[in-house]
């Protein structure tokens, strides 16, 4: 699994023009599903997104998770991460999970993070949706498992 973490000071995810999640100070992750992966990568990806010292202390450094400063988390499926770009000009998706894997994989991923965290948002899984955020920073990490 892969998961493009951003550092927000605000985020919202509309489908439709209807506003389906939203999240003030935390974390965007755009989260790709690659074939193989089990409910063992979504709980090592997880661990990471709670856990990850990306948010500033009183000395301005990063010492701070997404659970020290109660933010929200919006999970955003996103297959296109998981693309092939190796060699031409077009991606390959071959490297993404099977959409019936990947939306399985995505919604354990999504009950988990709502069982362990407070706040936690989603995207539509498969819809065409319009990501708005302000990147705090910018603060962007590629996570994978």
């Amino acid at each position: 699994m892969k998961g493009l973490l951003q550092r927000v000071s605000g985020a919202r995810v509309e489908v439709g023009g209807e506003i389906v999640g939203s999240i003030d100070q935390g974390l965007l992750v755009l989260v790709a599903v690659e074939p193989g992966d089990t409910e063992a990568n979504a709980a090592k990806l997880l661990h990471k997104l709670l856990n990850y010292r990306v948010f500033s202390d009183e000395e301005g450094k990063m010492n701070l998770s997404l659970a020290d400063i109660n933010g929200g988390l919006l999970l955003v499926s996103q297959f296109t991460l998981a693309a092939d770009t190796k060699s031409g000009l077009r991606p390959s998706f071959s490297t993404a999970a099977p959409p019936a894997l990947a939306e399985a994989l995505f919604n354990h991923l999504l009950s988990e993070a709502a069982r362990l965290h407070p706040t936690v948002e989603s995207g539509r899984f498969g819809a065409d949706m319009q990501v708005h955020l302000v990147n705090d920073g910018p603060v962007t990490f590629l996570l994978s498992t």
